[in-house]
């Protein structure tokens, strides 16, 4: 008992970084609406969701998902609306690392897309989980 109270700040960092190892998985382990490759998969087999990629159009030649249509970033807002025109439509969105598309997801819920998500961590992902990619 005489070690807990005498050593009780070591005890209380111990306890504040394990928290830290452990918030991360018990979160979801990324941004809210992020979706891993496997996930996305599945919401476009069983759901027929629309995949967007919002690269650069030499950035989309170089490879994206297959099927998905290419809208930067910068066209977001004009576009999606012409683009998916049911907003019940799952609307994956996809970059190169994933930081873009979380900016396109909140751009997305602006518009009405609530069922908007992000590929975590983008091509990058996609590619590690050796899933197809289609150049143009």
């Amino acid at each position: 008992m005489s070690f807990f109270i005498e050593n009780w700040i070591l005890i209380a960092v111990a306890f504040a970084a394990g928290a830290m190892l452990v918030w991360p998985a018990v979160t979801g382990g990324g941004r809210a609406g992020s979706l891993s490759a496997t996930q996305v998969v599945q919401l476009m087999n069983r759901d027929k969701a629309v995949v967007v990629d919002v690269c650069g159009a030499d950035e989309f030649a170089s490879g994206h998902v297959v099927g998905a249509k290419n809208v930067p970033l910068s066209e977001l807002e004009a576009k999606l609306p012409g683009l998916v025109k049911n907003k019940a439509t799952p609307v994956v969105l996809v970059c190169a690392s994933g930081m873009r598309s979380n900016r396109a997801v909140a751009m997305a819920k602006k518009l009405g897309y609530e069922n908007a998500h992000s590929l975590a961590g983008g091509m990058g992902a996609w590619r590690s989980a050796n899933l197809p990619v289609e150049k143009a």
